[in-house]
């Protein structure tokens, strides 16, 4: 064995008994204050152990939250802030003028000239707060709702975007919202699933099931599809019996408690296993919960299912299945307005008609989901429950040239929360004079994120997995909480 060079020596740390009692003691060190760390919670990937076989078990926040469950009402095509919420009286007096020191192009073509808001402006409840016609049930509420106008995202593109909103990153193969908040925290129920998706009668978002996928988390917690016109399929067994589906029932799961007790640990048997036991489950809770004909008249009508209009009348249907699910206990709802890209027709993406077409979408849209609001507060569901309304870009303040409709805007929107948690009647950050950009109180959606999951009682920094040798989180590196609309 060759030997070093004298003069090499010192730059050597040769192993002797010394040096392992030395390095021993402080790695026992460490260990014991990772220890004392971890049970005070403040290690940054403060995760709990999840017994594969109870995937959906309720789990303790990192500190008590005020909300227990959350409903995401998700506009997509990207709702136009100046339209809706966002009021600017300059944009009003400089309508068909072109502006100073504009894009010459915006994400699809030539800009035209800045155009008003296409719907009157009235204040609103005793905060006067302003807020557009095209909306008059959910502008009635703004005294319970907390406005974030200060909003940004990283993409102007509808795919990516919702990724970004849904899951904080604008690549697909991240987990979404419901799936991290469901990781965290289980459920208190294990009748339905901890998750649900609820797409919109007309059809799911540009972005499909990522929306509501379980990325690189166990798949036990992506969202389950459910909507009031279209429920789990294959939920029942054709030409069965009752008596004969539960003996087979009892008898597989005798059979798989067998095998898991042969294989204790395979984690991935267990959570199959579990799957199957919800799915078993849910053929009892699922038409339970999804009989609407048993609310009675003034529910139906308060949400708008009366409708001569279908699709508002499916719509309002959903809203009353989001409030069903949470009263039950389903941890996680994402309720969906709007559906793929169709020259928005089918969805919020008003690039040439935005008139025209925002007339139909808001009158699917703002009865019910005032209508949910509403049901949730006078049955005492408010004050557990948070409920965001969320869109993955605004619009621009010009009109496309050529079109009566608005660009795609990433760079100032708005999205609002109410219930468990929230300051009620408050309006944060702002866009510039003319709602083309956030310039007070810049928050970028991580802080959305980061928000609701601190209301339910998550440190967005210390929910954590570890994939791909990265300590993962919904909200990347970034993210603060947005504490102003905070109650």
């Amino acid at each position: 064995m060759l030997r070093p060079h004298p003069q090499d020596e010192p730059k050597i740390h040769w192993f002797d008994r010394r040096r392992f009692l030395m390095d021993a003691a402080s790695g026992l060190g460490a260990i014991a204050v990772s220890s004392l760390l971890g049970q005070d919670g403040l290690l940054a990937a403060d995760t709990q152990s999840i017994d594969p076989s109870r995937p959906y078990q309720a789990r303790s926040s990192h500190f008590p939250g005020a909300a227990k469950n959350v409903i995401v009402i998700f506009c997509a095509g990207g709702v136009s802030h100046l339209d809706t919420w966002d009021y600017k009286p300059e944009l009003e007096k400089r309508d068909g003028k072109p502006m100073e020191n504009g894009p010459a192009v915006t994400f699809q073509g030539p800009a035209g000239n800045l155009a008003r808001p296409q719907y009157k402006f009235r204040p609103r409840g005793e905060t006067g707060k302003m807020v557009s016609d095209m909306l008059p049930h959910l502008a009635e509420l703004t005294d319970d709702i907390a406005f974030v106008h200060s909003l940004t995202s990283k993409s102007n593109t509808h795919g990516p975007a919702e990724n970004f909103l849904s899951t904080g990153s604008v690549l697909d193969g991240f987990p979404s919202l419901g799936a991290w908040v469901t990781y965290a925290l289980g459920c208190e129920t294990q009748e339905l699933p901890a998750y649900v998706a609820i797409p919109d009668p007309r059809g799911v978002p540009q972005n499909g099931s990522n929306n509501w996928g379980p990325g690189f988390l166990p798949a036990a917690f992506q969202g389950t599809t459910i909507s009031a016109t279209r429920p789990i399929r294959h939920l029942k067994p054709y030409d069965i019996s009752p008596e004969e589906d539960d003996a087979t029932r009892q008898f597989l799961s005798r059979m798989n408690q067998r095998h898991l007790e042969e294989n204790p640990h395979d984690s991935k048997l267990a959570a199959r296993i579990a799957s199957y036991e919800l799915a078993a489950r849910m053929q009892l809770s699922v038409p339970n919960v999804m009989n609407l004909e048993s609310e009675p008249e003034h529910v139906l009508k308060l949400y708008g299912a009366d409708s001569p209009d279908k699709t508002k009348a499916a719509f309002a249907r959903n809203c009353i299945l989001a409030r069903r699910l949470v009263e039950r206990g389903v941890r996680f709802v994402q309720l969906f307005n709007g559906a793929y890209a169709s020259g928005g027709e089918l969805n919020w993406d008003g690039h040439n008609k935005l008139k025209q077409q925002y007339d139909k979408h808001a009158h699917i849209l703002d009865q019910p989901a005032a209508g949910l609001i509403r049901d949730l507060k006078q049955r005492g569901l408010l004050e557990d429950t948070l409920v965001v309304w969320c869109t993955e870009f605004g619009r621009m303040p010009m009109f496309q040239k050529g079109s009566q409709g608005r660009d795609h805007n990433p760079d100032g929107f708005t999205s609002w929360m109410t219930g468990a948690g929230v300051k009620p009647g408050i309006s944060h950050g702002a866009t510039d004079e003319l709602g083309k950009v956030a310039v007070e109180n810049v928050h970028p959606l991580y802080d959305l994120n980061a928000t609701i999951l601190h209301l339910l009682g998550l440190d967005h920094e210390r929910l954590t997995i570890r994939h791909n040798g990265i300590d993962r989180r919904l909200t990347n590196v970034e993210g603060h909480v947005i504490r102003e609309i905070l109650g």
